[in-house]
């Protein structure tokens, strides 16, 4: 008997606009993945982090930060909506009337459970490959945070910041993070 192939669809940007709006989805290498709703302790880090980091960015004006759900266009087959995102002032042409059309220059991931292999696997290719500098990804059970850094077109393990020390970032000049104020 001959297997029977079963073609997988390759979703598109026009496939994702059309998702409903009061549902979160990412779309990655095509395939369209839902994205459900975080829990508190996921989004306490993600309001502390933020606040430190927009702290920095305003007081220096250093650029723009956002949060999900913000749309990132890197090409047809890949859009998604990373925890927290940095662009600086030199490349705030990228940041368009409904999206953000090109890769930021840092990106923050929050694991949750649901999400952990589109995180530490899928996301990091893809941020590599599109070229984000600097890659964070915030493990809220272990309260740590590995900080990679983009070199050749791959992640380098620049450090892993455990609750007790302060997170200083090599893209952002000056951003130290006490990490016991985040966790």
């Amino acid at each position: 008997m001959t297997p029977t192939v079963i073609e997988k669809k390759k979703h598109t940007y026009e496939d994702y606009l059309k998702t409903p709006e009061d549902e979160r989805y990412e779309l990655i290498g095509g395939d369209l993945l839902m994205t459900p709703a975080p829990i508190p302790k996921h989004q306490k880090i993600s309001r502390e982090l933020e606040f430190e980091i927009l702290k920095l960015v305003k007081a220096n004006d250093l650029g723009e930060v956002f949060d999900a759900p913000c749309d990132v266009y890197l090409d047809d087959e890949n859009i998604v909506q990373p925890d927290i995102l940095f662009i600086s002032k030199e490349r705030l042409n990228i940041i368009g009337e409904k999206n953000i059309q090109g890769a930021p220059d840092l990106v923050i991931e929050i694991i949750s459970e649901s999400t952990a292999y589109r995180d530490f696997v899928q996301k990091k290719r893809l941020y590599a490959r599109f070229g984000v500098k600097e890659y964070w990804i915030v493990l809220p059970v272990e309260e740590s945070i590995e900080l990679y850094i983009l070199k050749d077109s791959t992640y380098t393990l620049h450090k892993t910041y455990g609750k007790d020390e302060i997170l200083e970032s090599p893209a952002m000049k000056d951003l130290k993070i006490v990490l016991k104020n985040i966790f």
